[in-house]
């Protein structure tokens, strides 16, 4: 597996609904895409949740590098880069996937949370411990999905989780989703990924 994310922060004024026009537009195009877990688009709306910026953030857990290899460069992505310019695009490697007590619910809402793996800690007890912490969020009621992973270059965590309802105030930052594809959230492997 492999998750990423890019954001595309907008103009304190921008027009959010021109996101939200786009991915009712688009959204349904990766819904059968190739190698796809899911992918859920994300948006911040500046003084929404505490968001300070206008942002689209989709996020993506890949079952395969060729479904990633295809989308980033294949048509899909040049159309966003044409419209917004090229944007970073973080990658980490998945530790686990949780499906949540609400797996089949369409999200609503999502939370990321990122933090520094600190020099000197064990990287093994991190790994069972952010295993540990997907696994009782899936749990909670309206999971739909809970995913950890690691930046091994930078050291980072990310937790994603998603809900079928507002997100339970927890760290992070808090997203709406305005779709969700998830051609292979079947396939996604269930558990601890090493």
């Amino acid at each position: 597996m492999h998750a990423l994310q890019y954001e595309i922060t907008l103009p304190a004024d921008y027009d959010m609904g021109i996101i939200r026009d786009r991915v009712a537009a688009k959204g349904h195009l990766l819904d059968a895409f190739p190698g796809l877990g899911f992918k859920a688009y994300l948006v911040r709306e500046r003084g929404v949740d505490g968001s300070p910026v206008n942002q689209y953030a989709p996020f993506y857990l890949w079952n395969t590098a060729e479904g990633m290899n295809s989308f980033l460069w294949g048509p899909g992505f040049q159309g966003l880069t044409d419209d917004f310019g090229r944007p970073v695009v973080r990658h980490w490697m998945p530790l686990a996937y949780e499906a949540g007590s609400a797996v089949d619910a369409t999200p609503k809402a999502a939370v990321r949370h990122r933090r520094p793996i600190p020099e000197g800690t064990r990287l093994a007890d991190v790994a069972a411990g952010l295993h540990d912490d997907a696994a009782v969020l899936s749990c909670v009621a309206g999971a739909v999905g809970v995913v950890v992973a690691v930046d091994p270059r930078h050291w980072e965590a990310v937790t994603l989780s998603l809900w079928a309802h507002e997100a339970p105030p927890e760290r992070g930052d808090a997203y709406q989703v305005l779709h969700c594809s998830t051609p292979e959230r079947d396939r996604l492997v269930q558990g601890r990924a090493w």
